[in-house]
């Protein structure tokens, strides 16, 4: 499955490029992107190399939408607890989902949970937002490392 990770990663930069978007937001798209796969895949799908993952792309009038669907059985997306405690972010289920929603603009679950909908605003992009995505995925970067430690 690794080099499915490097196909998205690649169709991820891909998009960015043709967009002309910084490297902010391919961060930031790279890292929610990843994300919702790992989920699709682990937790969706289990695993199972006969199941397919489907990753679909938009481009409207307001930004950039992807669509990414597994498998699986769905889950319960209203249940996901919330992964901030004391302004600490901990590491139980729930962490990508939090991930996602954090570096997106819009996150939609559909259906029975097996699909999600994620969006990213880039045609009104003014300084105070690409200054927030910024603090955002820098933020992410401090606290993967602190994992990896």
């Amino acid at each position: 499955m690794p080099e499915s990770i490097h196909r998205l990663q690649g169709l991820i930069e891909d998009i960015c490029d043709e967009n002309n978007l910084n490297h902010n937001y391919l961060g930031c798209i790279s890292v929610a992107l990843t994300e919702a796969f790992n989920n699709a895949l682990e937790h969706g799908n289990k695993n199972n190399p006969e199941k397919f993952i489907s990753i679909e792309f938009q481009k409207t009038s307001s930004g950039l939408e992807f669509r990414i669907k597994d498998e699986g059985d769905g889950f319960d997306f209203k249940s996901i607890p919330d992964v901030k405690e004391d302004g600490k972010e901990k590491t139980f289920p729930g962490r990508g989902i939090f991930l996602i929603k954090t570096l997106a603009d819009d996150v939609e679950f559909v259906g029975k949970g097996n699909e999600i909908e994620i969006g990213f605003k880039i045609s009104s992009i003014n300084y105070e937002t690409a200054v927030d995505r910024l603090t955002k995925f820098k933020d992410y970067s401090e606290s993967a490392k602190k994992v990896v430690e």
